[in-house]
């Protein structure tokens, strides 16, 4: 069987990672990476014995797939530049830096009939994959994605660089509308947004609290749903999921209390999860399970909250 020629464009810290993956896999022939930084692209591909190149249309005939990992406000450009060859596409998040440029790569991949996927990669984690069975009608959904300062995604505002993980999870799981935003965030340490906090309002009621930080002292990645029979808690980095439900007193216990159940998880690699994801829908020429349009509707909500931080909307206060 022929295997499937891959690259990479983008090996700083993420993208090196998906180098590593790809060249591991017996299915998949790592054709090259790409960087500006030639030192960098030399270093990775001699890492993971494949070619060095310095400038993405180097690669535009010589893969079938490609994932990209460069800084956000390049993703659009290099990005088109593949999806026009035909060529499927791992595009890491956000999707771009606006609506019209989402709309534009998503139209070319529908064109060309190439596999869209985007970098959502918190879709894969352990702790998600069984909740549907859980999930009925969400009340209120709190999120806390905290950390420290890394320097990584400091060209964008913390809610697209790590609360859009969140807003993209939370789209996935309450199938409504939103029906208002309320949102304040502050520059700490960048130009740019570094600490942000979002009330989403939906249309069937549900109602979530998101909190993104990069300067935080402790990594945080843990989520709350809360809804009429229980409380359903996700730790993102343990891939652990708990489930809290009334109990019924009993003996002398007059006051009902919380009875909380784990839920055996076995960890898993969510980058492996994720490439392994996009190649089978590469072999079987099926749509992305995180599709162009996932990874829109995400930057859309991330966008409005964003702009509330800017400009308030003193209405719906």
């Amino acid at each position: 069987m022929n295997k499937i020629r891959a690259g990479v464009v983008g090996v700083g810290y993420f993208g090196q990672f998906h180098a590593e993956k790809y060249a591991n896999l017996n299915e998949v022939e790592l054709v090259g990476v790409v960087d500006i930084d030639a030192t960098r692209a030399k270093e990775i591909a001699k890492r993971y014995r494949t070619q060095p190149f310095f400038r993405h249309e180097d690669l535009l005939n010589q893969v079938q797939i490609v994932s990209i990992a460069v800084p956000t406000p390049f993703h659009y450009s290099v990005t088109k530049d593949f999806l026009l060859n035909g060529i499927d596409v791992l595009l890491e998040k956000p999707i771009s830096n606006n609506l019209e440029e989402a709309d534009e790569l998503i139209g070319l991949a529908q064109s060309t009939g190439s596999v869209f996927q985007v970098g959502h990669l918190e879709r894969f984690n352990g702790a998600l994959s069984v909740i549907a069975e859980w999930l009925k009608h969400p009340r209120f959904i709190e999120c806390h994605r905290l950390g420290p300062f890394s320097g990584r995604g400091a060209e964008v505002d913390v809610v697209l660089d790590l609360m859009i993980h969140d807003i993209d999870i939370l789209l996935s799981l309450i199938r409504s509308k939103v029906k208002r935003i309320q949102a304040v965030g502050i520059p700490i340490l960048t130009p740019y947004l570094d600490m942000a906090n979002a009330r989403i309002e939906f249309e069937n009621g549900s109602v979530a609290d998101l909190t993104a930080s990069r300067v935080s002292k402790e990594k945080i990645r843990k989520a709350r749903i809360y809804q009429t029979d229980g409380i359903l808690s996700i730790d993102y980095l343990s891939q652990k999921l708990s489930i809290s439900k009334k109990g019924i007193p009993h003996g002398k216990k007059r006051n009902p209390e919380m009875i909380t159940e784990e839920i055996m998880l076995k960890k898993i690699d969510l980058l492996e999860s994720e490439i392994h994801s996009f190649i089978q829908s590469v072999k079987d020429r099926t749509p992305a399970q995180v599709s162009g349009l996932d990874g829109k509707r995400a930057l859309d909500v991330a966008l409005q909250i964003v702009q509330e931080i800017h400009h308030p909307n003193r209405e719906n206060r």
